[in-house]
């Protein structure tokens, strides 16, 4: 039982009772995924917020000897802390307006910019280049595996709030085990193109319509390696 006086900022609450109004459908199973994008520290370490075992929709986040808990009851969000700045920490990753709430992850793009010398390239405008395909590279100039793993899983982090970047990421990722300067220099792509797109996010419109779009494209014998074809579908709920 943590004894310690909580300071609920009931300021906030505003802007979080939008995430369990975004989607009717699963509003719980909803705001505790955006939960876990919120989930950035205000240090260059990472701490993903835990989520309770016993009761699902709470999650725990400590800093130090500070811990902030977030609790979804129906329609409401409650959030408090130990200390009142991780409450604004936490509300500040969010911007909200009458028509919806958007959701980023700006200040973690910054950081492995930063972290990875990328924060000073030149930005582009994809994250690969048009009718190129990465393979296995058997012959090139391996790398340092434990080095491109850590990019790759700093990427992944971030295609929670970015599905732009989730096809070239995870095409990036097929060559963990024997990366070479080929595949680098893919990634320093994605890092360019991220690098003029950090203020990219997802968009909630609270008053959305609830029509489905689907849209779906094979590749036919599109891997460079194994000559398998490649499909992928994109689902798209409302506006």
């Amino acid at each position: 039982m943590i004894r310690a006086k909580l300071e609920v900022n009931t300021n906030r609450l505003k802007k979080l009772v939008l995430l369990a109004e975004v989607i009717p459908v699963s509003r719980v199973s909803t705001a505790s995924i955006l939960l876990v994008l919120l989930a950035e520290v205000s240090t260059a370490s990472r701490v993903i917020m835990a989520r309770g075992a016993v009761d699902p929709t709470l999650f725990t986040r400590k800093e130090g000897k500070d811990i902030l808990m977030v609790q979804i009851y129906v329609d409401d969000i409650i959030f408090a802390s130990t200390d009142p700045s991780l409450c604004d920490i936490f509300a500040d990753k969010m911007s909200s307006n009458p028509r919806g709430i958007f959701i980023n992850q700006t200040k973690y793009a910054l950081e492995i910019l930063k972290k990875y010398g990328m924060d000073h390239s030149d930005s582009v405008d994809t994250p690969m280049v048009d009718r190129t395909k990465l393979h296995g590279d058997l012959q090139g100039k391996t790398i340092d595996p434990i080095y491109y793993r850590g990019i790759i899983g700093s990427l992944m982090y971030l295609t929670s709030s970015r599905p732009d970047l989730v096809f070239s990421v995870c095409m990036c990722a097929l060559y963990q085990a024997r990366p070479t300067e080929k595949h680098l220099h893919a990634v320093k792509l994605i890092f360019r193109y991220l690098k003029g797109t950090t203020n990219m996010g997802l968009w909630y419109s609270k008053d959305t319509s609830i029509a489905l779009i689907a849209y779906a494209d094979t590749d036919h014998v599109g891997c460079q390696d194994t000559r398998r074809s490649t499909s992928g579908s994109a689902q798209f709920l409302g506006d």
